[in-house]
């Protein structure tokens, strides 16, 4: 199958007019983990903001839990000089984007950057269009790690040719630059972006709730794991699908949820992009966004996303195979009472009648040896999240 999904990949990219990329430039062999301003801050960006966002990384152990990347999103940028160079806000950056990109690798973290395939983002600033290369240079003079590049204001732009012109311009800038692609999965990215991008959007944005929709297209988590479910076998190493930044300790979501919506990014394979006020989060939040044994799920290196494999109504169970031969396993109950879950191991894989070791990874403890199956009890809108270490 995977080799069949490659092979269709490579006719897709060979069909645009630019001349395909390479892909083995070992960048995003495991999903990006990091923090991006839009989900709380939206425009409200600031180099103060930025360089809070980078302090609290630190002091609030995300850094040592392995997330990397400050990004700041729309509304950095508010012209173009008479040279074509991309300016920011002078009053809300008054010490540039590279002095903001300087400072944020004096505390060992990367620095990411948002624009848009289109004249303007969505948030009616510059962008890029017709600017790549220029801006491809100016990003990696200011010392650029991660581009997310969007995709309002593109009326008559082919999806996969302005993206390849930027991921060209990228590659060409001499920086090694993650290149997020952001058109929100109506192009069916998964077909055609691996070479181009490192990620891409599977999904429409993501909003702060649990089973809801807005107007405009936003989704909330439920819709959002829906329609990951069908599309794990396009996702690997340095090429992941992505079902938007996180929304943990925003304050839409139940405790249960928060848990439940950063298991299933986990056991995806998603970039884990944090999306709240690092300053202001609960101890709470931060236990479940520095959990490193459910983060060892999403950035084990054998890199396959998780997929539903039994469902029962409002039950769901859900399993990644891990690289050390354990799988990670998700009983998901959608419903509004508490539930008593069975996964058996042919569901997930293992021998029918085989013995394995049970971790519970929100729990952090072994929850014992059990032989063909295990059985719990599952909260309203909760998740279960174990690894299932078969015994020999």
């Amino acid at each position: 199958m995977r080799s069949l999904v490659r092979l269709g990949l490579v006719q897709a990219l060979l069909l645009t007019l630019a001349p395909p990329v390479s892909a083995g430039d070992g960048l995003a062999l495991t999903p990006p983990m990091g923090w991006n301003s839009w989900n709380k801050f939206a425009c409200s960006v600031s180099e103060k903001l930025i360089r809070r966002a980078a302090d609290a990384i630190v002091a609030s152990g995300m850094q040592d839990a392995g997330y990397q990347y400050v990004v700041i999103d729309d509304c950095w940028q508010v012209k173009r000089d008479p040279a074509g160079n991309i300016v920011a806000d002078p009053e809300r950056f008054p010490s540039g984007i590279k002095g903001v990109a300087d400072y944020v690798h004096s505390k060992g973290l990367k620095f990411g950057i948002y624009s848009d395939a289109g004249t303007a983002t969505c948030q009616k600033r510059p962008g890029s269009k017709d600017y790549e290369t220029q801006d491809a240079k100016t990003y990696a003079e200011w010392g650029v790690d991660y581009l997310k590049y969007d995709w309002c204001n593109t009326e008559g732009q082919d999806t996969r040719d302005a993206y390849t012109k930027m991921s060209q311009a990228l590659r060409a800038s001499g920086r090694p630059i993650v290149f997020s692609i952001c058109e929100w999965g109506s192009t069916k990215p998964w077909l055609w972006a691996q070479g181009v991008g490192h990620l891409w959007r599977a999904t429409g944005d993501i909003q702060d709730c649990w089973d809801c929709g807005r107007s405009w297209g936003g989704m909330g988590v439920t819709h959002i794991i829906d329609i990951m479910a069908d599309i794990h076998a396009y996702a690997g190493p340095g090429h992941w699908n992505d079902p938007d930044m996180l929304e943990v300790g925003n304050g839409g979501l139940t405790l249960a949820e928060n848990r439940a919506h950063f298991s299933f990014w986990a056991l995806f394979a998603a970039p884990l992009m944090a999306g709240n006020d690092l300053e202001a989060m609960t101890p709470e939040i931060r236990e479940i966004l520095t959990n490193r044994e459910v983060i060892a799920v999403d950035q084990d290196p054998l890199g396959m996303q998780g997929r539903k494999v039994w469902d029962d109504g409002p039950r769901e169970v859900w399993v990644k195979p891990l690289a050390d031969g354990a799988k990670a396993v998700i009983l998901f109950n959608r419903g509004t009472e508490e539930s008593t879950f069975t996964a058996p191991w042919d569901a997930i894989g293992l021998f029918p009648g085989g013995k394995a070791l049970v971790r519970d990874l929100w729990k952090k403890a072994d929850v014992g040896i059990f032989k063909g199956r295990y059985e719990t009890k599952v909260e309203p809108h909760g998740a279960v999240m174990v690894k299932v270490i078969p015994q020999f």
